[in-house]
């Protein structure tokens, strides 16, 4: 189990690299039947499996991507994967590039076993610098 997280880092960098090379077979392989991506935008919005699988080769597509500071958590039967992330993405030909803050849930799947994302979350990075260190502020750890 103490290798858990540099399995699910590997997994996050290879569905990337299947959805920027627009491999489906893989993202299906990656990529649970009750996978939902959330985008945090108002109004927020949501794709299931198929929808996301459907659009990701030409109508939601990624050119590159960066993982910044990674924050990974074993609960249970589920990992969470979080991280800053910085994408060259366009969605319906529109730019959607810029920096995210992505939050990712894997579990394993129940007939191969394999691990899966069940859930993707992404949304924009706060930009005022002020707002981290006064949330820091809060922690009662130091």
């Amino acid at each position: 189990m103490s290798d858990l997280p540099s399995v699910i880092e590997a997994n996050e960098n290879r569905w990337m690299r299947a959805w920027i090379g627009r491999d489906t077979k893989t993202l299906k392989a990656l990529t649970s039947r009750k996978f939902r991506l959330v985008i945090g935008s108002k109004p927020a919005v949501m794709l299931d499996a198929r929808s996301w699988l459907e659009a990701a080769p030409s109508r939601f597509t990624c050119d590159s991507y960066r993982f910044g500071d990674i924050y990974s958590r074993a609960i249970g039967n589920v990992v969470v994967f979080a991280t800053q992330l910085e994408m060259r993405a366009e969605l319906e030909r529109q730019d959607w590039s810029g920096q995210f803050w992505m939050t990712d849930l894997w579990a394993k799947s129940p007939v191969r076993r394999t691990w899966q994302m069940v859930e993707r979350s992404l949304s924009r990075l706060e930009v005022q610098a002020e707002i981290p260190a006064a949330a820091k502020a809060l922690q009662l750890w130091k």
